[in-house]
C-alpha cells in the first residue's frame, strides 16, 4: 500500500517555497534599486545637456521637442517645476506664456466661432500677434499642444481634439464632447464646415436619431449653426471648420 506525503515533507516543500519567494523578492528590490540609480544619473546628465543647449531648447522648436520627449522617457515635467534647476531653463515660462496668450486668441474668436478652432489657425493667430516682439521664440504644433493641455486646470473649458491625420481643433468652451461628436466634427471637415442628419445617415450608416440629436448638442453648445432655411433640409455650419477650408484653399 502506498504511503501518503509526510508532514515534515510538506513542511520542508513549503519552507522552500517560501525560500525561493524571499530570493524573488529581493532581485526585484535590487533590480528596482539599480533602475532607480540609472534614472538619477540619467537626469542628471539631462540636466547638464539642457544647461549646455539652453538657448537652443528654448530657440529652436524641433530641439525644444525632442528634449520634451527625452524627459517624458524619465518621467520628468520641466514645465511643472516652477522653482529649482528646471526654472531656470525658463521652459516653463514659455509655455504659461503661450498658454495665456492661447486663452487671449480663444476668447476673441469665440464669438464667430462658437468656441472652436483648428490648430492651423490658432497658430497663423499667434505667430501674427506675437511677430511684433522679435524676442518670441518661433512656436510650433507641438508647443501649442502641450501648452492647451496646461489649461485643463481650469476643468473642461479647454480641450484638444484629435481630427486626424496630424489635424487638431481646440475647445475653448465647457461642455464634454462625445465620440460621435468628435466624428461629426470629422465629417464637416471634409464636407467644406457644413452637414446634415442626412449625410451622416449615409456616410455612417446612423440612425435618424442619433444623428439629430449629437447635432442638437452641438447646436446648443454654441459649436455649430443652424440654417433652417435651406431649401432641401436643415444644414449645420460650424464656423471654425469653414474658416480652417477657406484658409486651406486660399
Amino acid at each position: 500500500m502506498r504511503r501518503g506525503i509526510g508532514v515534515g515533507a510538506i513542511k520542508k516543500e513549503k519552507l522552500e517555497q517560501e525560500r525561493y519567494k524571499g530570493k524573488g523578492n529581493e532581485i526585484q528590490e535590487n533590480q528596482f534599486e539599480q533602475m532607480t540609480k540609472q534614472l538619477e544619473v540619467f537626469k542628471t546628465n539631462l540636466e547638464d545637456f539642457a544647461t549646455k543647449h539652453k538657448n537652443e531648447i528654448r530657440k529652436n522648436p524641433e530641439f525644444r521637442k525632442q528634449f520634451q520627449e527625452m524627459c517624458a522617457s524619465i518621467g520628468v515635467d520641466p514645465l511643472s517645476s516652477g522653482k529649482g534647476f528646471w526654472s531656470v531653463l525658463g521652459i516653463g515660462d514659455f509655455y504659461y506664456e503661450l498658454a495665456v496668450q492661447i486663452v487671449e486668441v480663444c476668447l476673441a474668436t469665440n464669438e464667430k466661432n462658437g468656441g472652436l478652432i483648428s490648430l492651423d489657425e490658432l497658430r497663423t493667430k499667434l505667430i501674427k500677434a506675437r511677430g511684433q516682439n522679435k524676442s518670441h521664440q518661433d512656436i510650433t504644433k507641438d508647443d501649442l499642444i502641450r501648452a492647451a493641455h496646461k489649461l485643463k486646470i481650469f476643468g473642461n473649458g479647454f480641450n484638444v481634439i484629435p481630427m486626424g491625420k496630424d489635424r487638431y481643433m481646440v475647445q475653448s468652451v465647457p461642455g464634454e464632447l462625445s465620440m460621435d461628436h468628435s466624428t461629426i466634427l470629422q465629417q464637416a471637415e471634409k464636407n467644406f464646415g457644413s452637414i446634415s442628419s442626412s449625410y451622416l445617415c449615409k456616410e455612417l450608416n446612423w440612425e435618424q436619431q442619433r444623428a439629430e440629436k449629437a447635432l442638437e448638442h452641438m447646436i446648443n453648445q454654441g459649436l455649430a449653426w443652424l440654417d433652417s432655411q435651406h431649401p432641401e433640409e436643415y444644414k449645420y455650419y460650424f464656423p471654425s471648420l469653414y474658416t480652417a477650408c477657406i484658409n486651406s484653399n486660399a
